[in-house]
C-alpha cells in the first residue's frame, strides 16, 4: 500500500488532476481496451467493475459488475461498488457522467488519438496501480512488435466504421493514426473524427481499398457486395476493429495482424 500523503496528485490526459491517498483497491473501468490493460497489469482481484462492452477477458464478464455502456452507464450502480478509483475516456464516455462521478470518486481520463499517446496512457495507468514494472513490460512489447510490421505503401484507403449512416474515420482519431503506421493514406484525411458520408462523397473519395470494421458497427462479408455496389472498382474488405482501435495492451498484437492482412487486387 502507498503511504498517505506520500503520493503526489496525478494529471490525467485531459488535464484533470486527481488524489489518491492510497494505491486503488476497488477499481472500475469504462473503456474496453483499458479494461484488457487492466487485466493484463495483473488487476484481477482489484477490479470490480466494468462495462457490458468490455469482452475482453470473457470470464470477467461473469464475475465483475456489469455498470452499463460506455455512454450509459449508471452513475448509481457505480457509487455503490464503493470505487476508489475510475478509469475513463474522452471520446468512449459522456462528459456529463464523468462529471458526477467526479464528485464522490477519483476519475482518470485517457484522451487517445495517436500511437504516443496510448504508450502514456499505459504507463500512466500502470503508475498509478502500482504496477509499474508489469507496464513497462507491456510498453516494451508493444515497442518490439512494432519494430517488425510491414508497412504498407501509399494505399488510398477509406476506412467505414458505421451504417445507415455511412460513417469514417477520420484525422484526429486512433484509428487515423494506424491507418499511418502501416502505410495507408486515408482519403478523409482532410476531415475530422468520424464524419457522415453520403454515396456521392464516398464516390468523390474514389478510395482504391474501403475497409469494414467488424466494430463498433458489426460489418460482415454480406457488406462487401453492398459496398461494391456504390464502388465498383475498390478492393472491399472486412477487418478486425480491435486491431485498429483498441489502444491498450492489445496493440502488442496488432503487427502480426497488420503483416498478415491482405490489402488490394
Amino acid at each position: 500500500m502507498l503511504k498517505p500523503h506520500g503520493w503526489p496528485a496525478f494529471t490525467d490526459q485531459m488535464g484533470n488532476k486527481m488524489e489518491l491517498s492510497n494505491t486503488p483497491q476497488r477499481i472500475i473501468s469504462l473503456v474496453p481496451s483499458q479494461t484488457e490493460l487492466l487485466y493484463d497489469l495483473g488487476l484481477e482481484d482489484r477490479v470490480v467493475g466494468i462495462t457490458k462492452f468490455c469482452i475482453h477477458p470473457e470470464h470477467w464478464r461473469k464475475t465483475k459488475t456489469i455498470v452499463g455502456g460506455t455512454k450509459n452507464f449508471q452513475v448509481d450502480v457505480i457509487n455503490q461498488l464503493r470505487p476508489d478509483l475510475i478509469i475513463g475516456n474522452k471520446e468512449e464516455n459522456y462528459f456529463e457522467g464523468i462529471s458526477a462521478l467526479q464528485q464522490h470518486t477519483p476519475v482518470w481520463m485517457s484522451d487517445v488519438t495517436e500511437f504516443e499517446d496510448a504508450i502514456r496512457m499505459i504507463q500512466s495507468i500502470s503508475i498509478i496501480t502500482d504496477c509499474e514494472m508489469k507496464g513497462k513490460e507491456i510498453v516494451k512489447r508493444i515497442q518490439k512488435a512494432f519494430e517488425v510490421l510491414k508497412p504498407l505503401k501509399g494505399i488510398k484507403t477509406l476506412y467505414l466504421m458505421w451504417r445507415n449512416p455511412w460513417m469514417g474515420a477520420a484525422n484526429k482519431t486512433f484509428i487515423h493514426s494506424m491507418m499511418e503506421k502501416i502505410g495507408l493514406v486515408n482519403v478523409l484525411d482532410q476531415y475530422q473524427r468520424y464524419p457522415e458520408l453520403s454515396l456521392e462523397i464516398m464516390k468523390d473519395l474514389n478510395p482504391e481499398v474501403v475497409l469494414l470494421s467488424t466494430e463498433p458497427y458489426p460489418f460482415s462479408e454480406r457488406h462487401v457486395s453492398e459496398i461494391l455496389e456504390i464502388l465498383p472498382k475498390s478492393f472491399v474488405r472486412t477487418v478486425d476493429g480491435e486491431m485498429f482501435s483498441w489502444y491498450g495492451s492489445r496493440l502488442a498484437l496488432a503487427p502480426m495482424y497488420f503483416n498478415l492482412l491482405k490489402i488490394g487486387r
